[in-house]
C-alpha cells in the first residue's frame, strides 16, 4: 500500500491536481490496492480529521484578520511602523518588516499579510526610489512572519496533528519571529545603505505619538489573544472568538471604516480560505491514518536512527528535506502529512516537540518565498505587477538571511523555548 500511496500521490502532484484532491485520491487508491479496508473509511476518517475543537480557531482567526484588514488596520500599522523606523536611511523598507510583524499578530496568515501590507508599502517604496523587484522581495520575505508570530495557522495545524500544546507553540513562536524580523530588518538597512536607497524615507512620516494613538485600538487584538491565553482566561480557540469580537468593535465602532455592507464580502473571503484549508486537513487525516496503519513511521524512524546517530545530523537532514518539500507542497498539507511522522522521531532524538514544531514551520515558511511554487512570492509579484523571474535575483539575499536564522533556531533551542519555560513551566 505504501508504494501505491507514494506513486499515486507523486503522479497527481506532477499532473497539477489540487493538493486536497491529490491527497484524498491517492488515499482512495491506496485503500483499493490494499483491498481489506472498506471505502466507508474515507468518509469516517475525513470527518474525524476536522471534528476537532482546536481547529475551530482557524476560521475564526482568518475572520478576525479579514475584519481587521477591511476595518482600516493596515494603514494605521504602516504609519506606526514608519513613525518608529522611517527616519533612518532605508526606514521605509524596515517599516515593511515591522508592519508585517505587527499585522501577523492579528492575521495568522502570510498571504493575507502580503496583500494587506504590500498593497500599501510596495507602491510607497517604488515612489521613494526603491527598485520594484527589491520592494517586492522585502514584502514577500517579511510576510513569512505571518506564520511565525502568534496566532499562526500552521502552528495550530502542527499542534493538532502531533497533539502538542497550541498555547506553548504560540509562545514558542515569539522568539523565532523576533529573530527572523530582526535579521530581515538588518539586511534591508545594510542593502539600502550600500545601494544609496531610502535617504528620504522619513519625509512623509507621522509623529510617533499621533501614529501610536491611531494604531492603539488595532494593537488591542494581539493583547487580547496572547494575554487571554497565557493568563488562563481562555483557550486558543476561545481567543480566536474574542479576536473576532474585538475586530468588529475596532472596525465598526472605533475606526468606523468597516460597514455592515462590507460583511458579506469579508465572510465570503473567510469561507473560501477556510474551505481550502479544511479540505486539505480532511484529506490529510485519511492519508495519515493509512500511513500510520501501514507501519511506515516506524520504518522511517528505524532508518533515521540507523543512518544518523547524532541529533545534529538528524536535524540537518530534516531541515534539508523540509526546505525541498516547502518549495513544492502547500504548507498546510506538508505539516499535516509530515509532522505526525517526523515529530515522534525528533522526540526519540531528544528534540523538544514544541521546538521541533517551530523548526518545521520556519522551514516551510522559507518555502513560501522560493520558486517554483512559493505562495508569498507569487502574491508579492501580483501586488507589484512583476513576473517572478524579475525578483528572484533580489530575493536571494532574503532567502539566505532567513536560512541563517533557521540554523540558529534549529541549534539554539533556547531561542524558541525560553518564553515557554518562563511563563508555562515547560521542561
Amino acid at each position: 500500500m505504501n508504494a501505491a500511496l507514494a506513486l499515486s500521490l507523486a503522479i497527481l502532484f506532477l499532473l497539477g491536481v489540487p493538493i486536497a484532491v491529490a491527497i484524498g485520491l491517492a488515499s482512495v487508491i491506496g485503500i483499493e490496492v490494499q483491498g481489506r479496508l472498506p471505502l466507508l473509511l474515507v468518509a469516517q476518517r475525513m470527518f474525524t480529521g476536522i471534528d476537532s475543537f482546536p481547529l475551530m480557531a482557524i476560521p475564526l482567526f482568518i475572520l478576525a484578520g479579514n475584519l481587521m484588514s477591511a476595518g482600516g488596520i493596515s494603514h494605521r500599522l504602516v504609519e506606526l511602523a514608519k513613525s518608529v523606523v522611517g527616519g533612518i536611511q532605508g526606514g521605509l523598507a524596515a517599516s515593511c518588516v515591522l508592519t508585517c510583524m505587527m499585522f501577523a499578530s492579528v492575521s495568522g496568515s502570510s498571504v493575507a499579510t502580503t496583500f494587506a501590507i504590500g498593497a500599501i508599502l510596495i507602491p510607497a517604496m517604488v515612489r521613494h526610489g526603491y527598485p520594484a523587484p527589491l520592494a517586492a522581495s522585502v514584502q514577500a520575505s517579511s510576510a513569512e512572519l505571518g506564520v511565525l508570530i502568534p496566532p499562526s495557522i500552521p502552528l495550530i495545524l502542527y499542534g493538532v496533528s502531533t497533539d502538542t500544546s497550541i498555547g506553548q507553540l504560540f509562545l514558542a513562536g515569539i522568539g523565532p519571529g523576533l529573530l527572523v524580523a530582526g535579521a530581515l530588518m538588518a539586511l534591508v538597512l545594510v542593502l539600502c545603505r550600500a545601494r544609496g536607497l531610502g535617504k528620504q524615507d522619513g519625509d512623509d512620516r507621522q509623529r510617533f505619538g499621533s501614529a501610536l494613538r491611531a494604531a492603539l485600538p488595532a494593537l488591542v487584538v494581539p493583547v487580547v489573544i496572547i494575554g487571554g491565553i497565557y493568563s488562563g482566561i481562555f483557550t486558543p480557540t476561545e481567543a480566536s472568538a474574542a479576536a473576532v469580537a474585538v475586530a468588529l468593535v475596532v472596525g465598526m465602532g472605533v475606526y468606523r471604516e468597516l460597514r455592515i455592507a462590507d460583511l458579506p464580502k469579508v465572510l465570503k473571503q473567510t469561507v473560501v480560505s477556510t474551505s481550502a484549508i479544511m479540505l486539505i486537513i480532511a484529506a490529510a487525516a485519511l492519508f495519515s491514518f493509512l500511513i500510520t496503519r501501514s507501519g511506515l513511521p516506524n520504518d522511517i524512524a528505524a532508518w533515521f536512527q540507523g543512518m544518523f546517530e547524532s541529533r545534529i545530523a538528524f536535524l540537518l537532514v530534516v531541515n534539508l528535506m523540509l526546505l525541498i518539500v516547502g518549495m513544492f507542497i502547500e504548507t498546510s498539507a506538508a505539516i499535516l502529512v509530515l509532522a505526525p511522522i517526523l515529530a515522534p522521531i525528533a522526540v526519540a532524538y531528544g528534540v523538544d516537540p514544541v521546538h521541533f514544531g517551530l523548526i518545521v514551520v520556519v522551514n516551510l515558511a522559507l518555502g513560501m518565498i522560493t520558486p517554483p511554487l512559493g505562495v508569498n512570492l507569487f502574491a508579492a509579484c501580483a501586488v507589484a505587477g512583476l513576473p517572478v523571474e524579475k525578483i528572484i535575483p533580489q530575493l536571494l539575499w532574503f532567502v539566505l538571511t532567513v536560512l541563517a536564522a533557521l540554523m540558529v533556531i534549529t541549534y539554539v533551542p533556547a531561542i524558541t523555548l525560553w518564553p515557554v519555560d518562563l511563563l508555562m513551566g515547560a521542561g
